[in-house]
């Protein structure tokens, strides 16, 4: 057994200084901190998944329960099947299993809202977002999963000129978000400069809606696979997005000021690190491992919160980024 515990050499975590001698165990509480336009306690993200699969409604109400036990942000997945038809409200509607003090925010595609601002419909969504009593709403941007998707929306006017005519015509909180696959410096600087809520990330690493598509070819048009399976592997990590980001920040004067780092987020260490050395006020999201747990009864899923809160607890008391120390060439 305790030669089996044993860490090689190069497993060595060199992202942190461990600093066993400097705290007791984390007592379990944590502060409340404003994110959102709400409060949160822990620095965890909801990240949209589900909207509209058969169980969209247990999976929500799940998730939004321990969003309010725990304080925890929530954003849902697309809300587009709401705008015209109430068939499925009930499987959105969760705002009273949170309460009202944590941020829960409603979601649209960009090509939505290109069609929405064409019609002039923006009242539509901002009539939705107040029937869902939710604090705003995330747009997804998604032109490669769009372009492959075979009933997918035509993307029509670049999306950076689509959100700038949206925040100027509405007063909604907004959230911007990809969806598998991150976004390069200069999307990213064009974001910054806008009064966003927060970004999302949506970084590669994680479901990524794109190859979730390309498979869809694979399957129907398997001779055509081979065209399309490289684009499945572009975009950006985590990691990647938030140095651009505090390259950006450095440089340039920023509205947007909350990040969501989200997509490859597989434990609560890699998210503890990424919002640590973060310039900007961030927390992080892990929408895989949540929608697992999601699926079954709510005490699976407690569970398993109190388990990374527990894990945050831990790092918080023992973790030091190391590109945080000062001096540290005279270590």
């Amino acid at each position: 057994m305790a030669l089996s515990a044993r860490t090689g050499k190069h497993e060595a975590d060199n992202r942190f200084h461990y600093e066993p001698l400097l705290a007791s165990h984390h007592d379990g509480r944590f502060d409340a901190f404003s994110f959102a336009g709400k409060t949160m306690t822990l620095p965890i993200w909801v990240s949209s998944m589900t909207g509209g699969t058969r169980m969209s409604g247990t999976i929500n109400r799940n998730l939004a329960q321990a969003c309010g036990e725990f304080g925890m942000g929530m954003g849902l997945g697309s809300c587009r099947a709401l705008l015209d038809n109430q068939e499925h409200w009930d499987d959105f509607n969760i705002r009273e299993y949170m309460g009202e003090s944590v941020p829960f925010y409603a979601n649209l595609g960009i090509a939505q809202i290109e069609k929405i601002i064409d019609q002039k419909q923006e009242q539509k969504v901002v009539d939705m977002v107040d029937r869902l009593k939710a604090d705003g709403l995330i747009i997804h941007v998604n032109p490669l999963q769009e372009a492959f998707q075979p009933e997918g929306d035509t993307i029509s006017v670049p999306p950076i000129e689509t959100i700038e005519a949206f925040l100027e015509r509405t007063n909604l909180r907004i959230i911007v978000k990809e969806v598998g696959q991150g976004m390069g410096p200069e999307s990213l600087r064009r974001l910054l400069s806008l009064p966003l809520e927060a970004i999302e990330f949506g970084a590669l690493g994680g479901t990524n809606f794109t190859k979730l598509e390309i498979s869809r070819i694979k399957d129907h048009h398997p001779e055509h696979f081979g065209l399309f399976d490289p684009f499945g592997k572009i975009g950006h990590t985590a990691p990647e997005m938030t140095h651009f980001v505090n390259i950006i920040a450095a440089k340039y004067p920023v509205k947007c000021q909350q990040l969501i780092i989200s997509g490859g987020i597989n434990n609560v260490v890699d998210g503890f690190y990424l919002t640590q050395i973060s310039s900007l006020k961030s927390v992080f999201g892990m929408a895989s491992a949540f929608l697992k747990h999601a699926m079954d009864d709510y005490e699976t899923l407690k569970n398993f919160v109190i388990q990374i809160k527990k894990a945050l607890g831990i790092a918080r008391q023992y973790l030091i980024p190391v590109s945080n120390c000062q001096n540290q060439n005279d270590l």
